[in-house]
C-alpha cells in the first residue's frame, strides 16, 4: 500500500464505498436501514465518492481548480458503474438513468472536498463524518419520507390516412419487424421492443394483450371503446411472470417503484384524408428522486411513444 499513490487510493476507496453499500443496503436484512432507490444512494452516496476522490488527490496537489475537482470526481464514478455492469450488479438500463446524477453529485462532492480542504485547516475525521452521512439520512428517508407521483405522457401525430383506416391498427397489432420500428434511445438503452398485440374481443371489458421482446407480456383492459375515435384502457401487469433479465429489477413494470396505470389511443379526424393520433401514458412513480425521476420517465415514454405512433401511421398509410 505504502507505494500507491494517493490518487489511485482515491479511487480504490471511493470504488469500494460504493460496492460496499451497493451490496448491503440490497440485503432484505436492512431494509429499514437502507435500499438503492433512495436519495440516499442515487444522491448522497456519489457526493461522498467524489469527495473521497478529491480528498486523496488534495494531498499530492493542494492547488486544484474547480474545473480539475469537478471532472476528476467522476473517475471512481466511471469505474464503480462499469464494475456494477460486469458483476451483474446492475443493467444498462439503470446505469444510464444514474449516470448524470452520478457525475453531478460527485462533482459536488469534490468541489466540498477542495475548497474544504483548502479553507479549513482542521480536517481530522472529515472523511468518516462525510462517509458517514447516507447511513444517518437513509433510515430516516426510508421510514418517513414516501414520496409518490402520478403523471400523464401524451404525444401526437398527423397520419394520411382516414380515423377508420388508423382505428384499424391500434386494437389488434400484427407482428412487428424490427425494421418497422424507428431507432429510439429507449432501445439503445435495452428497453425491450414490442413485438405484437391482440384483441380477447371488440368492446368494454375486452383485454388487449402486448408482447414485447425478451418475454415480457401484460394486459390493457379496456374502459372505452369508442369506434374510430377512442379507445381506453387500465394496465394489468403482474410484475412476477416478467423475466428479471428483461428489465431492471428497479424499472420493472409494475414493480416497486414504477408502474403505467392507464392509457388511450385518441384519432381526431382532420379532414381532407387526415387524422391526428393521440397516445397517453398514465405512470405512477414511486421513487424518491422527484423531478429527476420524472424528467427520465417522460424522457422514455415520450421516446416509445414516438416510436409506437410512428409505426401506426407507416401502416395506416398503406
Amino acid at each position: 500500500m505504502k507505494n500507491i499513490s494517493p490518487k489511485h487510493v482515491g479511487i480504490l476507496l471511493g470504488v469500494a464505498y460504493g460496492v460496499i453499500i451497493r451490496v448491503i443496503w440490497e440485503l432484505d436484512q436492512l431494509n429499514g436501514f437502507g435500499g438503492l432507490v433512495t436519495i440516499s444512494f442515487m444522491f448522497i452516496v456519489p457526493f461522498v465518492i467524489g469527495f473521497i476522490r478529491i480528498y486523496f488527490e488534495y494531498k499530492v496537489k493542494d492547488e486544484l481548480t474547480a474545473g480539475e475537482m469537478t471532472v476528476i470526481a467522476w473517475q471512481p464514478i466511471f469505474v464503480f458503474l462499469l464494475a456494477s455492469i460486469v458483476t451483474l450488479l446492475e443493467g444498462s438500463i439503470c446505469v444510464l438513468i444514474a449516470l448524470p446524477a452520478f457525475m453531478f453529485f460527485s462533482s459536488l462532492g469534490g468541489l466540498t472536498a477542495g475548497y474544504g480542504l483548502k479553507y479549513f485547516k482542521n480536517k481530522q475525521g472529515t472523511l468518516s463524518c462525510v462517509a458517514l452521512i447516507p447511513f444517518i439520512i437513509a433510515p430516516v428517508e426510508i421510514n418517513y419520507l414516501q414520496l409518490s407521483n402520478i403523471y400523464t405522457i401524451e404525444n401526437t401525430i398527423i397520419i394520411d390516412a382516414s380515423p377508420s383506416q388508423v382505428w384499424n391498427e391500434l386494437g389488434n397489432v400484427n407482428h412487428i419487424d424490427k425494421d418497422e420500428l424507428p431507432f429510439s434511445f429507449t432501445q439503445l438503452m435495452g428497453v425491450p421492443a414490442p413485438v405484437s398485440a391482440k384483441m380477447s374481443g371488440a368492446d368494454v371489458g375486452s383485454v388487449r394483450t402486448s408482447t414485447w421482446e425478451k418475454g415480457v407480456k401484460f394486459n390493457e383492459v379496456i374502459t372505452e371503446w369508442s369506434i374510430n375515435q377512442k379507445m381506453s384502457y387500465r394496465f394489468e401487469i403482474e410484475p412476477d411472470i416478467i423475466p428479471d433479465t428483461s428489465l431492471d429489477k428497479h424499472v420493472k413494470l409494475g414493480g416497486d417503484y414504477f408502474s403505467p396505470l392507464t392509457g388511450f389511443y385518441k384519432i381526431n379526424h382532420l379532414g381532407n384524408g387526415k387524422s391526428e393520433l393521440t397516445l397517453s401514458t398514465t405512470v405512477q412513480d414511486n421513487t424518491n428522486f422527484g423531478v429527476y425521476s420524472r424528467i427520465w420517465g417522460e424522457f422514455i415514454f415520450r421516446d416509445f411513444h414516438t416510436s409506437l405512433l410512428k409505426l401506426m401511421k407507416a401502416r395506416a398509410e398503406v
